[in-house]
């Protein structure tokens, strides 16, 4: 105790200093305990050790300038700050300015204490208690639906909202429709005569068609989409849909019901684009999804430049089946990728049938398989291919993906309100 008197005795040397500072030099030595508490507790019993006077410090604090007196008004303006916004969780943080931080800082060097508590933390927890108090809102420090940001210095505060997610599968029926929105490559999104000014190579992706009506249902900023991949412009997504993670970024609404959201979709895609929602998902997932290499199963038209049988073809096709397929990066995609060689494997293929000389085809392949090559060879460089079996050159004339593997929870939750 005597070594803690004669500290508090050698800080309260450095000038006029309040409770909520003077405690924080042993903010992390005992539990229960407010900083408050632990400051007047050190002043009153130095006061005992001295046999003098107990006097509360009424002057202003040189570290935080009584910071802790405005505790309330920080938590009014956080109040105003965040109520357009639809919440249950937020976060506290501030900017701190570096007198503040340097003035501390040179109290536990001098005196080497070993135990204190940074002004940021305790002005962070006490306006999160002080906000939450006033809103209703849940601290948490984990995934916050809006973190506020104190500047101590110019007293104003910074609303970050995060985004919600939203994971679900989608189907493209209509070929021409990219994923994502596809800038043109002359104004790079500004507009001009190539794009007609729209700043677009084309005027509707499934990103749009899904995003427009949430961001307006959500009052939100704008809408990503994450997909398990991605399918050709020219392909139509079917069977059991691609599963996709929807990022809806600043919504002011957070509580919107997924089949509410799903059937909005669902009536502006105009059977364009449909969507099956599924849980409300996070970031982590979105890694998750991007990371993951699922197997995709294809269903193709064939045309081969020759007279070949069912049987003939499913000959040649064995020559493909169980493969590693070694696949130098196809013409139509090296302006925007690496020239590299990838291995993947074609783990079936099978042909069902053929009609007026089209031979339909279903290919299961390793995430990655570039499929129109997997057929065309590509002028060699895919190797094996078909064409390369069959020794005439063979094209596919259109494609459906069929299935993309990615584990959905069998019950449907809403978003949580």
């Amino acid at each position: 105790m005597k070594d803690i008197l004669e500290v508090t005795e050698k800080i309260l040397e450095y000038g006029p200093i309040c409770d909520h500072c003077l405690g924080r030099m042993y903010g992390k030595s005992s539990h229960g305990l407010l900083n408050t508490q632990r400051g007047s507790a050190m002043r009153i019993a130095l006061a005992l050790e001295k046999n003098v006077p107990y006097e509360k410090e009424e002057d202003t604090c040189w570290i935080c300038g009584n910071l802790f007196d405005k505790t309330e008004s920080w938590a009014e303006k956080i109040k105003t700050a965040i109520e357009p916004y639809e919440h249950e969780t937020i976060l506290v943080g501030c900017r701190v300015p570096p007198l503040m931080s340097e003035s501390e800082e040179m109290i536990w060097t001098d005196l080497s204490l070993t135990n204190p508590e940074p002004l940021k933390a305790e002005f962070n927890r006490e306006t999160g208690k002080a906000v939450s108090a006033l809103t209703k809102s849940q601290v948490d420090f984990k995934r916050p639906d809006i973190v506020i940001i104190c500047n101590l210095s110019t007293e104003e505060v910074e609303v970050e909202v995060n985004s919600l997610y939203i994971y679900g599968r989608y189907m493209k029926y209509e070929r021409g429709i990219p994923q994502t929105r596809w800038f043109c490559r002359e104004c790079k999104g500004k507009g001009c005569e190539r794009c007609n000014f729209t700043g677009k190579m084309y005027q509707d992706s499934v990103e749009e068609l899904i995003g427009r009506p949430i961001i307006k249902a959500c009052e939100a900023s704008d809408a990503i989409l994450h997909g398990a991949g991605r399918e050709d412009i020219d392909a139509r997504m079917i069977g059991t849909g691609r599963p996709f993670v929807l990022e809806i970024v600043k919504p002011r609404k957070r509580s919107v019901p997924l089949n509410e959201l799903e059937a909005l979709v669902n009536k502006s895609a105009e059977n364009r684009v449909s969507v099956t929602f599924d849980h409300v998902s996070d970031r982590h997932e979105v890694e998750t999804l991007k990371s993951g290499k699922a197997h995709k199963k294809y269903s193709i038209l064939v045309k081969v430049e020759g007279d070949f049988s069912v049987n003939e073809i499913n000959s040649a096709l064995n020559g493909l089946k169980g493969v590693t397929i070694n696949q130098r990066t196809p013409d139509r995609v090296s302006h925007r990728r690496a020239d590299l060689i990838r291995k993947r494997q074609c783990l079936d293929i099978e042909c069902s049938g053929m009609e007026d000389g089209i031979f339909r085809i279903t290919v299961l392949g390793d995430a990655g398989l570039y499929i129109k090559e997997l057929i065309s060879g590509d002028n060699d460089r895919t190797k094996p291919s078909l064409s390369e079996i069959l020794g005439c050159p063979a094209q596919v004339t259109s494609l459906d993906v069929i299935m993309v593997e990615g584990v959905v929870p069998e019950n449907r939750n809403e978003m949580e309100s």
